[in-house]
Order: C-alpha cells, then structure tokens, then sequence
C-alpha cells in the first residue's frame, strides 16, 4: 500500500473523528481574536471601576496584536499537538487494528509515515486559516503588516508545532497507552529544554523559531538557522527513532 493511500485513509480517519473540524475552529479562533484582544484590553480594563486609582495604558499597537497573536497559537497550538498525536499510534495498539493494517499488506514505514503526514497536514490547515483571520483583522483594527513576514513567521510556527507532533509521536510509538505517551512527551521536552536554558543554550532551541518571528514582524530581520536546523533535527530524529522503534515490536 503506498504512502499516499496510507495518508488518505489517516486525513479521512482525522475528519470523521473531528480532529480537523476541532483543530481548524480553535485556531482560526485564536487568529481571529488576537488582534480583537490586543485592540480592546486597555479599553476594558480601563473601564473597570477603581474607585481612587488612575488606570493610564498605552495604546495597543500592531506590535501587540502580532504578541497576542504569536502567544495563543503558540500555546494551544502545543496542547492540540499533545491532544491529537499521543494516542495517534498507541491507541491503534490498544484496539488492536495495527496488525490488521499490517496484514492489508502496508509497510510499517508506510503506516507511520502517513499516520504523522495527517497530522503535519491538520495544522498546516489550521495554521493558514488562523494566518488569514490574523493578518486580516491586524490589517482592519490596527495597518497593514508585511505579508512576506506574515508568512514566514507562521511557517516557523507550523515547524515549532512540527517538532512537539514529532517528539509525541515516538512517544506514542514507544508507548501503549496514550495518557503515558503524553506523560513522556512532556518530560522529554521540558526537561532537557530546561536544561538548555540554564546552560545558555535557548537560542539554538526550538523556541527560538518564535522569537525569530516576533523580531521579523518588528523589523529585525537577523534570523536564527541554527535554531532551524536544530528544530528540523528535532522533528526528523524522533521519526527515525519511532520507525526503528515500530519496526521491532510485537504487534
């Protein structure tokens, strides 16, 4: 069975299972409402009654709009990441039905290949209509932004996000119960970039994809391709790792 069939059954499992639906809606909410928040927050806030106290804020800027915007696709974008692939391969372990794939006949490279290119294709969904929702109420409340900029900074984020799916994805690979493969995949991103950051490695870190974007938007166009590079690194390694893992196991 080739891959692209493989991807096909996975992309058609993701929509009747509202994995897609869910996916796109919240972050396409998000990409919406970004710009609404960082717009309309001082003015909330400065409505609030505080009898005694003067409340003075800046005026929110396109800076803040593009902040709020990075900020909340980048947080619920890690938990849908989490959501949606711990289970992605450990729970076709607990029901049983890998070994009836198997037998269709398809690869193991082939089921895990389109098992993890579903999911890479969900969030590049989402991630577009959240660019979309972004780019254009930044444009209606605040000016027009730099839509090359726009674009690379959600590309950077789609890879950002690539790397959690990739490092929970040999988690679920490695584990049979989809509740331990989010567990291990928190410790194994946490914890050692915990680390990093103590040692004065962030830059060269994942996250770093994000400070890059929010530096793009504001004009600074220094980027950081060892950050990059180490973040493909990070995506391509725990693919490897979870076929040469799925290989050797007793389904």
């Amino acid at each position: 069975m080739s891959l692209w069939v493989a991807f096909r059954k996975e992309w058609m499992e993701q929509g009747r299972s509202y994995h897609l639906l869910v996916t796109c809606i919240v972050l396409i909410f998000f990409g919406l409402t970004s710009p609404v928040l960082a717009k309309f927050t001082p003015e909330l806030i400065a409505a609030i009654p505080t009898p005694g106290v003067t409340i003075q804020m800046a005026s929110p800027t396109v800076a803040d709009a593009v902040g709020q915007y990075l900020k909340n696709v980048q947080q619920f974008g890690i938990v849908l990441a989490l959501l949606l692939t711990m289970g992605v391969v450990a729970r076709e372990k607990e029901r049983g039905t890998v070994a009836m794939m198997l037998v269709k006949p398809m690869r193991r490279s082939t089921f895990l290949g389109g098992k993890f290119l579903g999911l890479a294709a969900i969030f590049a969904c989402g991630l577009i209509l959240a660019a979309i929702g972004g780019y254009y109420y930044t444009y209606l409340l605040f000016e027009p932004v730099d839509i090359l900029h726009w674009l690379i900074l959600n590309v950077l984020i789609f890879v950002y996000l690539l790397v959690v799916v990739a490092v929970t994805f040999f988690c679920s690979t490695l584990s049979k119960s989809q509740i331990a493969a989010g567990g291990l995949a928190i410790v194994s991103m946490v914890i050692p970039g915990q680390i990093a950051t103590l040692l004065g490695w962030g830059k060269y870190l994942p996250g770093e994809l994000i400070t890059w974007g929010a530096r793009l938007m504001q004009g600074n166009t220094s980027a950081s391709w060892i950050a990059l590079g180490v973040s493909i690194g990070l995506i391509v390694v725990p693919l490897l790792a979870a076929w040469l893992v799925f290989l050797r196991q007793e389904l």
